[in-house]
């Protein structure tokens, strides 16, 4: 999802999960399969660093998450869109992945 509109309906009606790192909201999807949306602001950090965070949560999505929102696993397919917090810059890989499932699994 890149529309601000789709994101500002899943922040308004979706369910709510916090990590240490990532605010997740997700919302049942409006089409036949899933979307996920990232919101990454600066927080004083260079464009190098918001984009690496960016690719991290984007190949986490794509390897470990796609796979549990499919509609033929899932009942419903969900629009997904993650807020990240200023102290997900220092975490790496493997944290946001445990981050991100825990979330996904609280919010499923």
């Amino acid at each position: 999802m890149t529309r601000g509109t789709e994101l500002e309906r899943v922040r308004h009606e979706g369910k709510r999960v916090r990590t240490a790192s990532l605010d997740v909201r997700a919302t049942a999807s409006l089409h036949a399969f899933p979307r996920v949306g990232f919101v990454v602001p600066k927080y004083k950090h260079s464009g190098v660093e918001r984009n690496r965070v960016k690719r991290r949560l984007r190949e986490i999505v794509r390897l470990h998450m796609l796979q549990l929102l499919d509609p033929a696993v899932a009942t419903t397919p969900l629009d997904l869109v993650v807020r990240v917090f200023p102290s997900a810059y220092a975490r790496d890989y493997e944290t946001l992945r445990t981050e991100l499932l825990h979330a996904l699994r609280r919010l499923t």
